[in-house]
């Protein structure tokens, strides 16, 4: 539940990863990432990889308050990969995530994505994460793209329909 401001009267935008704010919100991410996981296990992009021509990024914003971010990585004209949901820790709890989630999703859709998937951890750290996506329909799945069997990842998928 949005508790400041309501959901409609967030904004999500894409950005090109030039605001500072942006840039550091990413840097968290990473710094999290790694003191959460093995390095073999982190499969974070940083700012170049977000930059990719196959990968879009949004931020969230409530007014001028930075509240999150997500990106989609198309893997084939038919299938996304959510990468990058973050949530600034002082706007946890809001619904920042699943109103972003939500919106990504409305994204394959509207891409005409039949499938979309997303790694995350194992660890406790990653809970929240693995119950909003299983809110949202995702279920386990075995490792797809370039993933391999890794003891701290999960991989889960959501079909969108043919």
């Amino acid at each position: 539940m949005i508790t400041q401001g309501s959901a409609a009267e967030l904004r999500i935008e894409v950005d090109d990863l030039g605001r500072e704010e942006v840039r550091r919100l990413i840097a968290d991410h990473l710094a999290d990432m790694h003191a959460t996981s093995p390095a073999e296990s982190v499969h974070a992009l940083d700012l170049t990889e977000l930059r990719a021509p196959e990968v879009s990024f949004w931020t969230v914003w409530d007014g001028a308050e930075l509240l999150g971010c997500g990106a989609l990585k198309e893997l084939d004209p038919s299938a996304g990969e959510i990468k990058t949901m973050r949530t600034r820790p002082e706007a946890r709890g809001r619904g920042v995530a699943a109103h972003l989630l939500t919106f990504l999703l409305d994204e394959c859709r509207r891409r005409g994505y039949r499938s979309v998937s997303l790694e995350t951890g194992t660890q406790d750290f990653f809970a929240p994460a693995r119950r909003l996506y299983g809110r949202h329909g995702f279920v386990p799945c075995a490792p797809f793209a370039d993933y391999t069997t890794d003891p701290n990842s999960t991989y889960m998928t959501l079909r969108l329909g043919d």
